[in-house]
């Protein structure tokens, strides 16, 4: 469709405005997101704490973005992302500026407070909601094009950051850091619009004046959506996967050097995660067109359940490869899915606020997950927490089979 369109010189505003974010959201991502584990080494020796204190800043960002969210899904559904990206872009430049002059732990997590609210405002829930609001047919592929560019946000601005840092020191950096997530500002303020109807479009492209041409969609508002069990399904699915992903991306090094594995492989092993998670995307994506997205979702938890079962079984190098191959793959895609299943069981009128409620439960996940897994390896080892993450993403496959046979029932 969008070939077609760039051919015929009529481009659906629909997918501007899906490049201009995607383009946006891997600076957005790369800065607010990826880039902090880069300064906690910096930030802890010119502080004179331990790493432990830096890393807090971390979850500290995560804990605000998921107590944010449903603030921010209500704001969406009622004003659209323009004024509330725009805004976010904004703050997240005066953060990372005060950022660069804190003297002590205690404004670092004040700073990644702020930090992390701006992060709810430009990361992917204004961005899914974009896509629910200007797509229906299109939709799948939408979503594939934006997570696409996301997964480079940490190819690019890793490296970036820790080069700023070695030349410049960490201070400077985060001015530097500050400068470039300003260059979003325009495009947030200038690109974006509230819905299609403005621009006397349906979602996809199509002219009112044609009529309706889209599929027809649920319309489910917050308190009907919390009041049935496939949401809370759902969110315990995904919560089980964010887990079990948070919980390898900050145990996996450890783990692999605690049974032989030198520096240099488990860190190389350690960062396949976001090209195998941008393959996924790139290849697993479009099976949610083909087949229902609950199916595909299961296979994608299944993978890393074999991945981690590989890992955890066999002591040979190569086991580690498959692990990060599978499970990376199957991490990265589920962010694909679970966007577009929520814009299918619950429509998109409401989708920034179910969306948002959704992600303060995953972000709580996601920030207790290093701690809890930490408490497992002390009390049964790595083996025992990685047999204790496939139990969780069991559950969670239960929880989605549910979901699916609930789908099929009621049609």
């Amino acid at each position: 469709m969008l070939l077609k369109q760039l051919w015929s010189g009529r481009l659906y505003y629909g997918w501007v405005i899906l490049l201009t974010v995607s383009v946006t959201e891997v600076i957005s991502w790369g800065i607010l997101y990826y880039a902090y584990s880069v300064f906690i080494l910096p930030i802890t020796t010119d502080l004179g704490v331990d790493q432990l204190t830096g890393a807090t800043g971390y979850s500290v960002a995560l804990l605000a973005n998921g107590l944010a969210a449903p603030l921010v899904g209500w704001w969406l559904d009622r004003y659209g992302s323009r004024g509330l990206m725009t805004v976010g872009s904004l703050a997240g430049c005066g953060f990372l500026v005060l950022w660069s002059q804190i003297t002590s732990p205690f404004q670092l997590y004040l700073v990644m407070v702020g930090v992390g609210v701006a992060s709810a405002a430009v990361l992917y829930e204004p961005a899914f909601a974009i896509v629910a609001t200007w797509f229906r047919r299109e939709r799948g592929r939408a979503l594939q094009i934006l997570t696409f560019f996301g997964a480079w946000a940490s190819f690019i601005f890793i490296p970036l950051a820790g080069w700023l840092v070695d030349q410049i020191g960490w201070r400077s950096a985060l001015l530097v850091l500050a400068a470039i997530l300003a260059l979003t500002i325009p495009p947030h303020a200038l690109v974006l619009r509230r819905r299609p109807s403005d621009l006397g479009l349906t979602p996809d492209g199509m002219s009112q004046a044609t009529g309706p041409t889209t599929l027809p969609e649920p319309s489910v508002r917050l308190g009907g959506a919390i009041r049935e069990l496939r949401f809370w399904l759902l969110s315990i699915a995904f919560a089980m996967s964010g887990f079990a992903t948070v919980a390898m991306t900050v145990h996996l090094i450890p783990y692999l050097l605690n049974r032989g594995e030198d520096l240099v492989f488990a860190a190389s092993i350690a960062g396949l995660h976001g090209f195998m998670s941008l393959l996924g995307r790139l290849f697993l994506g479009p099976l949610g067109e083909r087949w229902p997205r609950w199916l595909v979702t299961v296979g994608l938890f299944g993978m890393q359940i074999v991945g981690l079962a590989v890992l955890v079984c066999s002591p040979h190098t190569v086991a580690a490869l498959i692990y990060i191959a599978l499970f990376g793959a199957g991490a990265g895609t589920q962010t694909i899915m679970r966007a577009a299943l929520i814009a299918e069981e619950y429509g998109s009128s409401n989708y920034g606020v179910i969306s948002g409620v959704q992600n303060s439960i995953l972000t709580t996940a996601r920030t207790i997950a290093p701690i809890v897994a930490g408490l497992l390896v002390g009390l049964i080892g790595y083996s025992g927490m990685v047999w204790s993450l496939i139990g969780l993403l069991t559950i969670g496959v239960i929880a989605l089979v549910v979901v699916g046979k609930r789908n099929v029932m009621r049609v």
